[in-house]
């Protein structure tokens, strides 16, 4: 799985991106064998101004043989943001993914190590 961070109006030095990849990897490290790339989009909504809640952070995770998954969750900081979002990402990914691991309550054939 490949992360990619995209900061639109924020300060995003390395420091700042090798945190919010290794929050992305460690909050989706359980799909990270069904994802190819996650794409994470972090901005300032209101540019100069503040508010109760103008920073945004988009997730958009790739999963195999799926169509991309896109959350997008805003919040007062940037890490409540990205907490936000992966909590979205987590849910809508079990949802999309739900087929591959999940058959009327049973493992999938699907993932069956015999194969």
């Amino acid at each position: 799985m490949r992360i990619q961070i995209n900061t639109h109006d924020t300060a995003g030095d390395d420091d700042f991106t090798g945190r919010v990849e290794a929050a992305v990897g460690a909050g989706l490290e359980r799909f990270a064998a069904h994802l190819t790339r996650v794409e994470v989009h972090l901005g300032d909504v209101n540019a100069g101004k503040h508010g109760p809640a103008d920073k945004r952070c988009m997730i958009e995770a790739r999963p195999t043989h799926h169509q991309p998954v896109a959350v997008t969750h805003q919040a007062a900081t940037i890490p409540l943001a990205i907490d936000g979002a992966l909590e979205k990402a987590r849910r809508a990914l079990d949802k999309a993914l739900a087929s591959r691991t999940d058959h009327k309550g049973a493992p999938s054939l699907r993932d069956n190590d015999l194969r």
